[in-house]
């Protein structure tokens, strides 16, 4: 299935009925009066984040959404049906915005969440609403208000643990490959990848989801090679792993290309912690290692992990990493119980 992460959807709401005039007709009821009912309000849009869903491949083929309209009010005060909603499906993540791209209407980042796109027209007035003592025999009644329409963006972003940056070829989906199930596609040329992939990791009996994203090389932010568009989705990550290729000419400037364009796409990105490793360790000697290895803790100002995800050295020790931030921010925002440091249990 096709990986897609941006739609463009039109999207109507239904109108409400209209509201009947009638009268009562029986034979021995003299001055029966109005009975005509009201109409039915039309349905709503409503947007819905369901489990099993990560791409949005199904709004390439079916871009318009239109909900049912309200019932017309009848006679003997029969009110009109509602009409009904339409629900919209979409990953966890993704966000609706207004057809600027830059409004943003909802974001869904809980499974079940909802929210109203486009509420549906109420029901027109009966006669029968209007009778007062003053007016026994109104001839009159209210249409059905129209629905609401518009243009929305449906956008992508993929929720996951850990996300992987760094230049093309730089051993990302190898690396992906050798800690999870995920079977990404791995040649020994640029932009292999052209579209986000996501594992699950397993490691000391504990589990969490990585993303890897395609390369990133100088000028993305201004649209060189693929772009910055495919960023947005190691966003909600709660820690990223650089990766830097051991075998390039130079790992500390490999690594300040990267970060120039993390740092210009978004501060929040920016702003995360970072585990910075150098790969490809099998393929260097012991003396390319230790010059790398050196140039690479002077651009990050820190001392970086070494590993090969070709033979799986070094890689537990850089899952185990990711994972202790992980489970720190778990800590810090209440979803996980330090069970260590947790109050003993009283009676």
């Amino acid at each position: 299935m096709k990986f897609l992460d941006e739609a463009k959807v039109y999207i109507q709401s239904g109108a409400g009925g209209n509201g009947c005039v009638s009268f009562r007709r029986e034979k021995f009821i003299e001055f029966g009066g109005p009975n005509g009912g009201d109409g039915g309000r039309g349905g709503d849009v409503v947007v819905e984040a369901v489990n099993g869903l990560n791409t949005l491949i199904d709004y390439r083929y079916q871009q318009h959404f239109k909900a049912k309209r309200g019932g017309n009010g009848m006679g003997k005060d029969r009110h009109g049906a509602n009409g009904a909603d339409i629900v919209m499906k979409v990953p966890v993540g993704t966000q609706i915005y207004e057809e600027d791209g830059e409004t943003l209407l909802a974001d869904l980042m809980e499974l079940g969440q909802q929210a109203v796109l486009a509420k549906g027209g109420n029901g027109g007035f009966g006669n029968a609403h209007f009778k007062s003592s003053t007016n026994r025999a109104p001839r009159h009644a209210n249409p059905g208000q129209p629905g609401e329409e518009r243009t929305i963006r449906l956008r992508l972003k993929l929720i996951a643990d850990a996300g992987i940056v760094g230049l093309p070829n730089a051993g990302k989906s190898t690396f992906l490959a050798a800690v999870s199930a995920a079977r990404p596609k791995i040649a020994d040329y640029p932009f292999t990848t052209l579209h986000p992939q996501l594992g699950v990791v397993s490691v000391d009996g504990r589990e969490f989801v990585i993303a890897d994203i395609p390369g990133l090389i100088e000028g993305a932010h201004e649209g060189a090679g693929l772009g910055d568009r495919f960023l947005g989705h190691v966003e909600r990550c709660r820690v990223l792993l650089h990766l830097i290729d051991g075998t390039g000419e130079h790992a500390g400037k490999a690594y300040k290309t990267v970060r120039a364009e993390l740092d210009a796409y978004d501060e929040i990105l920016a702003d995360k912690v970072e585990i910075v490793a150098l790969n490809k360790a099998d393929s260097l000697s012991p003396e390319d290692l230790k010059q790398q290895v050196a140039r690479l803790k002077r651009a990050a100002k820190k001392t970086p992990l070494v590993l090969s995800a070709a033979t799986g050295e070094g890689v537990p020790e850089v899952l185990r990493a990711l994972l202790s931030v992980i489970d720190g921010d778990r800590i810090a925002s209440g979803e996980l119980v330090d069970i260590d440091n947790a109050p003993a249990w009283r009676p």
